[in-house]
C-alpha cells in the first residue's frame, strides 16, 4: 500500500514498497526513511524483534536502494507523516551504489546537473506535489466555469509579439517557430466555443538567466467572447483566489515541509488592488504612498533593518559555535545548534543578497520614465508594499502587443492587464481586451514590420462576426514560484530549460 494511507491502518500490518531516503542507526535498531512518490515515512528495524537476515539486510542498506517492507502501523506525531511502521519483515529490491546528493551542501549547479536525481529530495517532492495541485485548481476552476479546453499549435508559422525572441525550425520546405502563445489560435477557438483556455508549452528563445525566465514554460491561456477588460481582471481575480484556496486546503503537509508561511498566502486572498499605470509609476517613484508607506523610504529601512539583523544573526552564530565547542556537549545539542548555524548563515546569504540590490532598485525607481515598461526591479519594488496581488492596467499603447485594444477615450492607452505577485515575484499574468477594429489591427501589424500574408487568418476573426473579446496568460511556472516561494523558477519545474541548459 502507498505511505499516504498509513493513516487508515493504525494498529494493522501493511506491505509497503519504496527508497531509502535516510538511514541512521542505533544499538540494536535501524531507522529507514522510506519515500515511495506518495509520502516519507519511518520505518524502525529492531533486531530483537526480526530474524538476524532481516536486520543484517537493514544495516545493508545505501541511500536510495530499493525495498518492501512489511509491518504494523502506529501512530507518532512526532514522525514525518504523523506514522511510523514497526519493522517485521524487510526484502530488498535493489542495493543503490554510493548516492551522488548527500547531505552537504551542494552548489546549484550539480544539483541541476543531477536534476533526475535531485527531483527525490523531500522538498523538490513537495514542490512537483503543489505544482501539480495547482494544475489540478487551473483546470478544476475553468471547468466549473463551463470554459471548453482546446489546443492551440507548437509549430506555428506567425509570431505573437515579436521575431526577437523566438525559436525557429525547419519545419519541411518551410520555416516554422517554436509557439510563443496560444492566444492568436485562442481567439479563433473562442469564436466558435464562446470561452475558451490552453494549457500547454510555450518557448521564449530569450538570452537570460535571471531567476524568472525558463525558455520552456507552461501557459494557461483563457480566452473568452464578449469580455471586457473589466470582466477579464474579474475573472483573473476569481481564477487567482480558486487557486490559492485549493492549495491551502490540500498540500499542508507539502507547505510544512517547505517551510512555506502560509499566512502570506491567505492575506492575499482579499480584494485585489487594482492601480492604473499612472498610478503604479507614482508609487514606483515613491511620489504616492500606499496605506502610509512610501516604496523608496521603505526600501531605505530595509537596508538598515537587513544591516543590523546581520550583526544579530553573527553574534547568534558565535554563541551557538561556542555551545557546540563545550566539552561533554551531547550529540543530540551539537547536532540541534549546527542546523540552527547553517539556517542563520543562510538568512546572512539572502540578507547580503537583499543589501546588494537594494541600491540598485532604489536608483532604478527613482530614475524611472514614464512610458516606459516595468523590469523586474520596479515589479519587485512595487509588490513589497503589497500582501496580495496587485493588477496594473491602461498601459501605453506603444510597449503593448499589436493586438491590444486601444482605449477608446484615450487611444495612447492600450486596455491591457498585469498581475504583480506580491513578496517580490512580479509579474505572473499578463492579459487584456483584444483589437476588434480590422483598420487598426492591420495598421499594427505594419507597424510591428510582421508578414501581413501570415496574418491573414487572423484578421478573418474581424472579418466574419468580430465581437468584444479578452484573455490573458498565466505562466504556471512563476505561479509556482511565488505559491512555493522559491529563490528561481528552476526548481518549479521538473527538467528546467533556460538559457545554456539542455540537460538532463
Amino acid at each position: 500500500m502507498q505511505i499516504k494511507d498509513f493513516f487508515s491502518k493504525e494498529g494493522k500490518q501493511v506491505t509497503a514498497k519504496g527508497w531509502v531516503s535516510n538511514k541512521r542507526t542505533g544499538k540494536g535498531l535501524v531507522f529507514i526513511v522510506l519515500r515511495d512518490g506518495s509520502g516519507f515515512a519511518q520505518c524502525v528495524v529492531n533486531e530483537g524483534e526480526v530474524d538476524s537476515q532481516v536486520f543484517s539486510d537493514a544495516n545493508s542498506l545505501t541511500m536510495e536502494s530499493s525495498i518492501e517492507v512489511s509491518g504494523k502501523v502506529v501512530a507518532d506525531e512526532r514522525q514525518v507523516g504523523g506514522f511510523e511502521l514497526q519493522v517485521s519483515d524487510l526484502k530488498v529490491i535493489s542495493i543503490a551504489e554510493e548516492y551522488p546528493i548527500s547531505k552537504k551542501a551542494h552548489g546549484v549547479d550539480f544539483l541541476t546537473d543531477k536534476r533526475h536525481l535531485w527531483l527525490r529530495s523531500k522538498r523538490q517532492w513537495a514542490i512537483m506535489r503543489i505544482r501539480n495541485q495547482i494544475i489540478y485548481a487551473i483546470h478544476n476552476f475553468f471547468q466549473k466555469e463551463e470554459f471548453v479546453q482546446m489546443d492551440a499549435p507548437i509549430f506555428t508559422g506567425n509570431v505573437c509579439e515579436g521575431t526577437s525572441d523566438l525559436f525557429e525550425t525547419e519545419y519541411f520546405d518551410q520555416t516554422a517557430y517554436l509557439t510563443q502563445s496560444g492566444q492568436l489560435y485562442g481567439e479563433a477557438m473562442a469564436m466558435a466555443m464562446g470561452k475558451i483556455y490552453t494549457f500547454g508549452p510555450t518557448f521564449r528563445a530569450e538570452k537570460s538567466r535571471t531567476r524568472r525566465h525558463l525558455t520552456e514554460f507552461w501557459m494557461i491561456e483563457p480566452e473568452m467572447a464578449f469580455y471586457d477588460n473589466d470582466m477579464n481582471m474579474d475573472l483573473i481575480e476569481s481564477m487567482m483566489k480558486s487557486i490559492l484556496r485549493d492549495v491551502l486546503d490540500n498540500c499542508k503537509a507539502e507547505f510544512e515541509i517547505i517551510e512555506r508561511d502560509t499566512t502570506k498566502l491567505e492575506n492575499a486572498m482579499k480584494k485585489f488592488p487594482r492601480l492604473t499605470y499612472d498610478e503604479a509609476v507614482a508609487v514606483l517613484r515613491g511620489e504616492a504612498d500606499v496605506n502610509g508607506e512610501n516604496a523608496i523610504e521603505t526600501l531605505e529601512n530595509d537596508q538598515k533593518n537587513a544591516e543590523a539583523r546581520i550583526d544579530e544573526i553573527k553574534k547568534e552564530i558565535g554563541e551557538r559555535e561556542e555551545k557546540i565547542a563545550t566539552p561533554g556537549i551531547k550529540k543530540g545539542e551539537r547536532n540541534f545548534n549546527q542546523n540552527k548555524i547553517d539556517q542563520l548563515k543562510n538568512e546572512i546569504k539572502d540578507l547580503e543578497e537583499d543589501l546588494r540590490n537594494i541600491p540598485q532598485w532604489i536608483k532604478s525607481a527613482k530614475e524611472f520614465k514614464h512610458g516606459n515598461d516595468f523590469g523586474g526591479s520596479d515589479e519587485t519594488v512595487l509588490t513589497r508594499l503589497y500582501d496580495s496581488p496587485i493588477m496594473v492596467y491602461n498601459w501605453p499603447h506603444a510597449i503593448k502587443a499589436f493586438y491590444m485594444k486601444r482605449d477608446a477615450d484615450n487611444p495612447e492607452l492600450a486596455k491591457g492587464v498585469d498581475v504583480l505577485a506580491p513578496e517580490g515575484y512580479g509579474e505572473i499574468v499578463g492579459g487584456g481586451e483584444r483589437e476588434t477594429d480590422q483598420a487598426l489591427l492591420t495598421e499594427k501589424i505594419k507597424e510591428h514590420k510582421l508578414p501581413m500574408k501570415e496574418f491573414e487568418w487572423y484578421l478573418d476573426l474581424r472579418r466574419y462576426g468580430s465581437v468584444p473579446h479578452a484573455g490573458f496568460g498565466l505562466g504556471l511556472e512563476r505561479l509556482v514560484c511565488w505559491i512555493c516561494k522559491l529563490p528561481h523558477v528552476r526548481e518549479s519545474i521538473p527538467f528546467p530549460r533556460w538559457y545554456g541548459r539542455l540537460f538532463p
